[in-house]
């Protein structure tokens, strides 16, 4: 399934049914007087967060989602039907964005989460209700209520416990493989993810999900590369995980050009729990080992793990110390009184 985070959509509302005019003539009844119907009211625009999508696919296919009208009234007193309701069903982590992609209309984080986007119109009202003592006989209805027209964006930001920041090549991809059942695309050249990708990880009896995004180069947020547009599929991590290639001739500008591009993303992104951690070290002898280390050490200004996803080597170490962050903004959300979001992969 191809993956799609971004779409835009049309959705339009149901226009309420008109009022009916009618009058009751029947033999042998003298008096009849007026009997019009109320107009049935338009359907509603809903959109849902169900289980089994990680993906907006579907609505590349269908843009245009137009609930039913409701049924003109009729003689008898008959009221006619509503019009059916439409529901857009996106996955969970889904924001709704109003035609400008700037103002969030809505949040889909929890299963089942339900949001009407647009309201139906009003049935009109029938002669009926327009009969007074001075008017018993009126020749009056009110029309149906138009339905309400927007366009939207959906945008997809995945929900996970941790994410994968890094420079193409740094080993993000293998690290998932290693540590998960994901099984994404590995080779030695740049921008092998295209799309993220998501892997449920395991370290001392405790599960949690991990994002792995395509990788950024300098200039990102300029659209340089893939850009930083996947960098949205991190925003709701409880920590970001920080790789940076042992091989590389200066792992201190590598470093500094990802937490730039952070920076620059804008939001609180840069201000999340970060673990930096040296890649590759399978690589290195322990002479560089020690040199690289130090150097990072003295620009993060906290400790780096060393671990390489080929080997395995630190891998353990990594993943806890990625678990007991994540264990600690589970508590700050329970202190808070508020409820982490629950992840599914």
């Amino acid at each position: 399934m191809k993956f799609l985070d971004l779409a835009k959509v049309y959705i339009r509302s149901g226009a309420g049914g008109n009022g009916c005019i009618s009058f009751r003539r029947e033999k042998f009844i003298e008096y009849g007087g007026p009997d019009g119907g109320d107009g049935g009211d338009g359907g509603d625009v809903i959109v849902e967060a169900v289980e089994g999508l990680n993906t907006l696919i579907d609505f590349r296919y269908q843009q245009h989602f137009f609930a039913q009208n409701g049924q003109q009234g009729m003689g008898r007193q008959r009221t006619g039907k509503d019009g059916d309701d439409i529901i857009l069903r996106v996955p969970v982590g889904t924001e709704i964005l109003d035609e400008d992609e700037e103002t969030v209309l809505a949040d889909m984080t929890e299963m089942g989460q339900k949001v009407l986007l647009a309201k139906g119109g009003n049935g009109g009202w029938g002669n009926l209700h327009f009969k007074t003592s001075t008017n018993q006989a009126p020749r009056r209805a009110n029309p149906g209520q138009e339905g309400v027209e927007r366009t939207i964006w959906l945008r997809l930001k995945l929900i996970a416990d941790a994410g994968l920041l890094g420079l193409p090549n740094a080993g993000k991809s293998t690290f998932l493989a290693a540590t998960s059942n994901a099984r994404p695309k590995i080779a030695d050249y740049p921008f092998t993810t295209l799309h993220p990708n998501l892997g449920v990880v395991g370290v001392d009896n405790t599960e949690f999900v991990v994002a792995d995004i395509p990788g950024l180069i300098e200039g990102a947020h300029e659209g340089r590369g893939i850009g930083d547009r996947f960098l949205g599929h991190v925003e709701r991590c409880a920590v970001l995980l920080h790789l940076i290639d042992g091989t590389s001739d200066d792992v201190v500008t590598d470093y500094e050009t990802i937490i730039h591009e952070l920076e620059a993303y804008g939001g609180d992104l840069a201000d999340k729990p970060r673990i930096t951690a040296l890649n590759k070290i399978d690589a290195l002898d322990d002479d560089e080992r020690a040199e690289k280390r130090a150097a990072l050490e003295a620009a993060t200004g906290g400790p780096v793990l060393m671990m390489s996803g080929v080997s395995r080597e630190g891998l353990t170490e990594v993943l806890r110390a990625v678990r007991s962050q994540i264990d600690d903004d589970r508590l700050r959300h329970k202190a808070a009184g508020e409820e982490p979001e629950s992840w599914r992969p």
